[in-house]
């Protein structure tokens, strides 16, 4: 059976280009329900066309048809993130300015930054909604097709490989980071400025080993153009069910788990009800059948959960990374 080769600007037009047209009507919303009285903000802290934009479009669009209020989405991308979380944290608490969040602003950015302006306790977290691997390659001259073989090639060759990311601090570096420490492992960091320069450096073979996203490298792997040795979630992706999860590799990876999330802040003093009331709005977008489909074709899971799973989760994001962090003695500043 052929392999389906999939795109990251396929998949991400594709789950964009979803409209408000198959959405719950109005009529849904119970009396005394909260809703908003005027236009409704989703801050995304990223670029346009990225996964983070899209599940802000997703809910934007859901938002305005349940709750009949315009939803328009913001980009406010630079800093890590951090520029877009630290505006909505300056909003109103009122239920009219969300913050489409991920890892970087809303668990890394708290060890790595010197400066950051906002702190944890300052957003409320009210979901998740969706998990997507991050996913470890090796150009194929390498001959390394399983995380084991990258093990026992870096334990008669120590320091002889060389592996790139989208750039310091990201989440992709961070995975790499964890796998070296928890292995005791060594290669040494080629750092990018962007997923992108990353790749086509794996592609070129100016480095042996590639940890990224999901996508764009998947479709890389699926041509043969790169060997996929592993996704980094403890669930194989159904986009690659041959490709192992890096826990089955070695009983010291026996915990790992990195992906990218993506959720729904508030400022931190929003009244309970518009909490509330935006969490049912999520469950309820997320169990739509054409958004379930658009998040499979997009290599990810929906995540909901309860404003108090979804702190927990956050807290133990922002432990799990504070911890790599600190051990590789990173320090930056928002700039």
């Amino acid at each position: 059976m052929k392999t389906r080769v999939l795109s990251r600007r396929n998949v991400l037009t594709g789950a964009a280009a979803l409209t408000a047209a198959a959405i719950v009507p109005r009529s849904s919303l119970g009396a005394g329900v909260w809703r908003p009285t005027e236009t409704v903000k989703l801050i995304v802290p990223a670029a346009a066309g990225g996964a983070t934009d899209v599940m802000g479009r997703l809910l934007a669009a859901h938002l305005q048809s349940v709750w009949g209020q315009s939803a328009i989405v913001e980009n406010r991308s630079g800093a890590g993130g951090t520029i877009g979380a630290a505006e909505v944290v300056r909003a109103k608490a009122d239920g009219h300015t969300i913050l489409v969040g991920n890892p970087g602003p809303n668990a890394i950015a708290y060890r790595i930054y010197r400066n950051l302006t906002y702190k944890p306790e300052q957003l409320q977290p009210v979901s998740n909604m969706i998990r997507i691997p991050n996913i470890v390659s090796a150009h194929p001259s390498t001959g390394l097709k399983s995380i084991p073989e990258l093990i026992a090639f870096l334990k008669a060759n120590p320091d002889k490989l060389t592996w790139g990311s989208s750039g310091t601090g990201q989440s992709p570096h961070l995975t790499g980071a964890w796998f070296l420490q928890l292995t005791g492992l060594k290669m040494t960091h080629v750092p990018f400025r962007g997923a992108g320069p990353a790749l086509q450096a794996g592609l070129a073979g100016d480095i042996q080993v590639l940890f990224d996203n999901l996508y764009p490298s998947l479709p890389q792997a699926q041509e043969g153009k790169l060997n996929g040795l592993c996704v980094t979630t403890p669930e194989r992706s159904h986009l690659a069910p041959n490709l192992p999860t890096m826990r089955e590799a070695a009983p010291e990876l026996a915990n790992f788990d990195v992906s990218s999330w993506f959720g729904i802040f508030l400022p931190k003093a929003t009244p309970r009800p518009a909490v509330d009331e935006l969490n049912r709005q999520i469950k309820t977008m997320l169990e739509r059948d054409d958004v379930k489909k658009n998040v499979a074709t997009m290599g990810a899971r929906t995540d909901w959960g309860t404003p108090e799973q979804y702190s927990a989760f956050i807290e133990a994001e922002t432990k799990k990374f504070a911890g790599i962090i600190e051990k590789e003695g990173l320090e930056m500043d928002v700039k």
